[in-house]
């Protein structure tokens, strides 16, 4: 016996066997449960999602020899031509090659005559979009009043070419792309009923590859299964595609927790010689950036991950939201800006060395040197060395102003003005320095700094704003000081009412200072000028 493809052997042949549609097979279940049958239907989705599937089981439905049901016995002579592709009141029609507008009215011409065998001849339409316009308006008369007999069943990939007086003559039914999550299920059910051996990551890579499409992904299982041997792994995948391993994606984002250039020039340098597929490696480093990112805001979540829990759940306690929020952006941008590169090796290069140098925190830990490659040495130039000195330097001057634990304590529990000169060398970023701007000073104890925070800023005090203001405060004071900050309704003296003060005195000065002017007062006399609203900013 010949061999059967496996989308063709493994198509579903009623409701229950369809995978991620189920708000489509829960509408036509219950419509022909309830006998409410319209007479015509519009599919629409991308390749392989499902949409002629269901049209032929709902014709199975509607023409099953045990009556008009949602699930029809599969072994009747009805159902049976059907799934053979032979039932004569069946009528399926390629719009795609039957274009022309004599091709639909003889189509149209037998609508008349009553079912041979079923109980309703079915007219399946598929790539409906591709009639002619004088094909469309042949069929309208007839799809707004075929005889009773008769069911249009429509498929099309794009139902935006379809003239408005169709689609309103139709119940029209949108079917989703299938999420990689449901084609892997499905993939690994197949594959342990055909008994052949694979890997779950190897399943997961042909999901992706298949970008929401059923069909797709068993094409390309089809393909897979040939080229392993009939071992589906992750490796064969990859190779079967020309996509990155992960194990390439697990050392880039290593070395980018670890701040190692050298370790990303490395690993690029090996993508590079295996002609990798860059911007597939876009994806997947924003794909594990937005799950690390999920895993930080709702730490739940990482129990769900199937796929690279290992690696999520170790890049989510090593870099902090700031830093993920920072990379997602960089890496979205390098990917947009792949094809303006010289080299996709580049583009990638320079997009990680660009988190590095970009990152919130910790940028002294960045190391420069690069990976030396076979018979060529990279050498530090001397713009880099003096970067380098600089930022050693700031950090030793950092450490050696900081001042004495017990006589800055006292200070701030003394004179409160202390407060904002302390906000500004905490070295705080973001909602941290917000929160911190925000706060005045309560009380102070050798254990404890108490602070409060107006009632209509209790949206920025956030878990992670705190414990990272309270271990500033930890390394400041060079003691295990407690952080409470308490909620007030009272009217608050704050470094950012102080700055906001300041800064609205300064602005005021300046338009004091351009409406006195001679030539400002020129133009004013002589031309009626007037000086707009906020457009005077201050040197």
């Amino acid at each position: 016996m010949s061999y059967q493809a496996l989308a063709r052997k493994w198509r579903p042949k009623n409701f229950t066997e369809v995978v991620g549609q189920g708000h489509v097979v829960k509408a036509l279940a219950n419509a022909l449960d309830q006998e409410r049958i319209h007479h015509a239907y519009l599919f629409t989705g991308t390749r392989g999602v499902g949409k002629t599937t269901l049209a032929r089981i709902f014709a199975k439905c509607l023409n099953c020899e045990q009556g008009m049901t949602s699930s029809p016995c599969g072994t009747c002579g009805s159902c049976e031509e059907i799934d053979a592709g032979r039932f004569i009141d069946l009528i399926e029609v390629d719009a795609a090659s039957r274009t022309k507008v004599e091709d639909t009215r003889e189509l149209l011409d037998n609508v008349q005559y009553s079912p041979t065998r079923g109980n309703f001849k079915v007219y399946l339409i598929d790539e409906v979009h591709m009639l002619s316009g004088h094909s469309f308006n042949a069929l309208l008369k007839t799809l707004e009043e075929p005889p009773p007999h008769v069911k249009f069943l429509l498929a099309t990939t794009d139902s935006q070419k379809l003239p408005i007086t169709v689609l309103s003559r139709c119940l029209q039914f949108n079917l989703k792309r299938l999420s990689n999550d449901a084609i892997t299920t499905q993939l690994k059910k197949l594959l342990q009923a055909e008994e052949i051996s694979f890997e779950k990551n190897a399943l997961h890579a042909l999901a992706r590859s298949a970008d929401g499409s059923m069909r797709d992904s068993l094409s390309l299982l089809d393909q897979a299964i040939a080229y392993s041997d009939g071992n589906v792994t992750d490796i064969a995948i990859h190779e079967m595609l020309g996509t990155v391993p992960r194990e390439f994606l697990h050392k880039l984002m290593q070395a980018l927790a670890n701040s190692d250039s050298a370790a990303i020039m490395q690993a690029t340098q090996e993508l590079a010689q295996l002609s990798a597929d860059f911007n597939g490696l876009f994806v997947d480093i924003i794909e594990v950036l937005h799950q690390v990112a999920l895993s930080q805001a709702v730490p739940s979540m990482l129990e769900t991950l199937e796929f690279d829990a290992a690696l999520v759940k170790e890049l989510t306690g090593s870099f902090s939201p700031e830093d993920v929020q920072l990379y997602y952006q960089i890496a979205l941008i390098g990917k947009r800006d792949l094809y303006l590169s010289t080299t996709p090796q580049s583009a990638l290069e320079m997009t990680l060395l660009r988190m590095l140098t970009f990152r919130p925190t910790e940028s002294t830990k960045i190391k420069i040197d690069v990976a030396p490659s076979p018979g060529n040495t990279l050498k530090k130039t001397d713009t880099t060395q003096k970067t380098e000195k600089k930022i050693k330097e700031s950090s030793e001057s950092n450490k050696a102003g900081k001042p004495n634990k017990n006589a800055s304590l006292k200070d701030l529990s003394e004179n409160n003005e202390e407060w904002p000169k302390l906000v500004e060398k905490l070295g705080l970023q973001a909602v941290s320095y917000s929160l911190a701007s925000n706060c005045s000073i309560e009380s102070i104890t050798d254990e404890t700094i108490t602070l409060h925070l107006a009632y209509k800023h209790e949206g920025i005090a956030t878990k992670g704003a705190q414990q990272r203001l309270e271990k500033a405060l930890q390394e400041y004071f060079g003691n295990e000081l407690k952080l409470i900050i308490e909620i007030s309704s009272n009217q608050l003296e704050t470094p950012a009412k102080k700055k906001d003060r300041a800064r609205e005195k300064i602005q005021s000065q300046a338009e004091k200072t351009a409406e006195s002017d001679e030539a400002v007062k020129a133009l004013k006399s002589q031309f009626g000028a007037e000086i707009i609203e906020g457009s005077v900013k201050p040197l």
